[in-house]
């Protein structure tokens, strides 16, 4: 940042325990990216178990001291509520100290519409695809396989909670799309290009780096999948696209996260193969991706895939369907294939099996992308949104603001 330029005043909103792990894990590093590149940063989580930087001002809405409001007492729709009148009540006082507001779904409604009301722009994060599409395209998964939907799952079809979030994202200014296939999730839906903007999510170098031992050409090949194992996922595609690779024979396929029980129970006679081991939860996901050769993700509906990023910085070359991250590029760092095209999968797990030196390109060629994809770069193109967003409302007339907070 020049020093004729003052730092931009961002007042970060998560409606959830900043730090805890998955969407808590982005907006904890987030926050932190966007300080380090130069950002005067306020941020107001429900509750915080990770210690920011000392440049960053914390104040919890859901906790004070050691006492916090737990989020199943009130319910996550109540809970984001609560969360959301607290930050915008606090935001009444902050008129003039604020350039821009980040903000989460569900947790900004009525944040979104002080803010408009005060003329501050605002950008709400997409940690996903948009969220009917989601609901539509896993239900219709789930249906397909017959694996049913527990009603309380995150991707059981919740109509207050829809009317909610398709509210905010009427209401924001401007919506955060990690992703171009979160974007034409948006585009299908009706939303204009204009109203998304693009930045991306990273991964931490200092956990997530390359093994330098030499890789024994021989040995067989190792494939691992990270994360929750649920249908959106395509575990079931991976599996059978695994068995039916030559790769099965003398490889290993490590399944890493907990399953839905109705979905490993579908999936039982496939994860009863010698060549595949469910390892539950573990602790250990960096060593694991940095011991394996690729990463299989299949999913059919993804914001981001952090698990591409993380795998590439590892060493562990993607083999992913196309609903993940655009940092994946077919045949120069990852293989891609079109959503539920289980012959195309197959067909990049024989390649990478049977031709190690291609294996070895895709690798190098990941782990010179890697670089570009941390949560530090992350923080800096962060940063650039926020000033993108601000220039461009401050050159737009005040009606906008208006009509968004009818």
């Amino acid at each position: 940042m020049s020093a004729d330029m003052n730092p931009l005043r961002v007042l970060h909103s998560f409606p959830l325990k900043l730090g805890a792990g998955r969407i808590s894990t982005i907006a904890w590093y987030q926050v932190a990216g966007v300080a380090a590149a130069g950002a005067d940063v306020t941020v107001f989580p429900a509750s915080i178990v990770r210690s920011l930087p000392s440049e960053v001002e914390v104040g919890t809405t859901m906790a004070r001291g050691r006492f916090r409001i737990p989020n199943k007492l009130l319910g996550r729709i109540a809970y984001a509520r609560l969360h959301d009148h607290i930050v915008a009540r606090r935001l009444e006082k902050m008129a003039g100290q604020i350039d821009i507001i980040h903000a989460w779904p569900l947790g900004s409604l009525e944040t979104l519409r002080t803010a408009a009301r005060l003329g501050i722009p605002t950008v709400l994060e997409r940690c996903n695809a948009h969220t009917r599409f989601a609901y539509e395209v896993v239900q219709q998964e789930c249906d397909r396989i017959g694996v049913p939907l527990p009603a309380n799952h995150e991707h059981a079809y919740n109509a207050e909670l829809l009317g909610r979030e398709e509210e905010e994202y009427r209401l924001a200014y401007k919506l955060l799309c990690p992703s171009d296939f979160v974007v034409k999730t948006f585009l299908d839906k009706g939303f204009p290009r204009d109203k998304m903007v693009r930045h991306i999510y990273g991964f931490d170098e200092t956990v997530f780096h390359p093994d330098d031992k030499p890789r024994e050409p021989k040995r067989g090949l190792t494939a691992i999948s990270v994360g929750v194992c649920a249908v959106r996922k395509g575990l079931h595609f991976a599996l059978d696209a695994w068995l039916r690779s030559p790769a099965s024979r003398d490889g290993t396929f490590l399944i890493a996260g907990e399953f839905l029980p109705a979905y490993q129970q579908k999936l039982s006679e496939m994860l009863a193969h010698p060549s595949v081991k469910v390892l539950g939860h573990r602790q250990d996901v960096a060593e694991l991706v940095r011991n394996s050769d690729v990463l299989l993700l299949p999913s059919i509906e993804e914001g981001f895939g952090l698990v591409c990023t993380e795998s590439m910085a590892s060493g562990c070359v993607p083999l992913v369907s196309e609903a993940c991250t655009d940092i994946c590029q077919h045949m120069d760092n990852a293989l891609v294939h079109r959503v539920g095209d289980v012959a195309s999968l197959t067909e990049h797990i024989t390649m990478v099996n049977n031709d190690r030196a291609l294996l070895a390109k895709l690798r190098a060629n990941g782990l010179r992308t890697a670089p570009n994809v941390t949560w530090s770069a992350a923080g800096v193109r962060l940063l650039d949104v926020y000033r993108e967003v601000v220039s461009k409302r401050s050159a737009q007339p005040r009606s906008h603001e208006a009509v968004n907070a009818g």
